[in-house]
């Protein structure tokens, strides 16, 4: 498996060169084609209901405005995949919310690439649960890039969380093309003991076999925490000075609030590196 389609969000926020970076950096080590995507903040739902009369000129001028905003941001987005290089690319406009646009838009991707929630930054239809809900209803590994740091290189020091889960699993598989080019791969196990039936008599032995059939240079990292995980694999990876946190997101979704786990909340909250999920 490779990407072949990397979908970056482009909106207007502090943070977004960075992403964009990442995100191009990425499709030049891939050979694959990056789309940024801005997104208009008007719900589609709500376009498609509208009936705009011939003189609803205050509605068709805000509407025009939304989409110039749009625009402007994907002209910083030009310039810099211009300027590193990427071949193959395009810019799109959407005339819809962020999080159900970006999931809807991510589902022809291999992988997407969006921002960390910064509550600092007041965004015009920006939700505060936006990477979270693109995690659960995109279908599609994501990688989301934490506002605060400077992050020169991802992927080339991965940790894996393992818990043997189905949401461990599609986030370890969509992270397949770092793994098999990182340069150190290390799987986390915390506290086996209590999950004996779903890591067998050598927890970590069968996934890191798994890896090693796919050509993944892997250590196994039995550990023993009273720390909440979140805690807990933060802590580890600075320890480790991994570049890449690679875990399953825990989450039921109620109408727009979703109830995450404590791993999936503590690492979205206070993430200190990129972190790839999946649900």
């Amino acid at each position: 498996m490779s990407y072949k389609t990397i979908l970056v969000h482009v909106d207007h926020s502090k943070h977004t060169p960075q992403r964009i970076r990442i995100a191009a950096e990425i499709a030049l080590r891939e050979n694959a084609h990056l789309t940024g995507l801005a997104m208009t903040g008007v719900s589609r739902y709500l376009l498609d209901s509208m009936r705009v009369p011939d003189d609803g000129a205050v509605l068709k001028t805000h509407i025009g405005y939304l989409r110039k905003q749009a625009e402007k941001a994907l002209e910083q987005y030009e310039e810099i995949v211009r300027q590193m290089g990427v071949p193959s690319w395009e810019r799109r406009i959407v005339d819809d919310e962020p999080a159900g646009g970006v999931s809807l838009e991510a589902r022809y991707a291999d992988l997407v690439v969006l921002g960390q929630t910064d509550t600092s930054e007041v965004l015009p239809a920006m939700m505060g649960d936006f990477p979270e809900y693109v995690v659960m209803y995109s279908g599609r590994p994501v990688l989301i890039v934490p506002y605060a740091g400077n992050f020169t290189q991802v992927g080339r020091k991965v940790m894996v969380a393992w818990d043997g889960s189905q949401e461990a699993s599609r986030a370890l598989d969509g992270a397949m093309p770092f793994l098999k080019q990182a340069d150190e791969v290390r799987v986390v196990v915390f506290n086996a003991g209590e999950q004996v039936n779903m890591h067998g008599e050598q927890p970590g032995a069968d996934i890191a076999l798994y890896l090693t059939r796919h050509g993944v240079k892997v250590q196994v990292m039995q550990e023993t925490t009273e720390q909440d995980s979140g805690n807990a694999l933060l802590s580890l990876a600075a320890d480790t000075f991994a570049d890449l946190l690679v875990m399953g997101c825990y989450a039921h979704s109620r109408f727009r609030e979703l109830l995450l786990g404590g791993a999936s909340r503590t690492v979205l909250e206070s993430m200190t590196l990129p972190v790839l999920m999946a649900h």
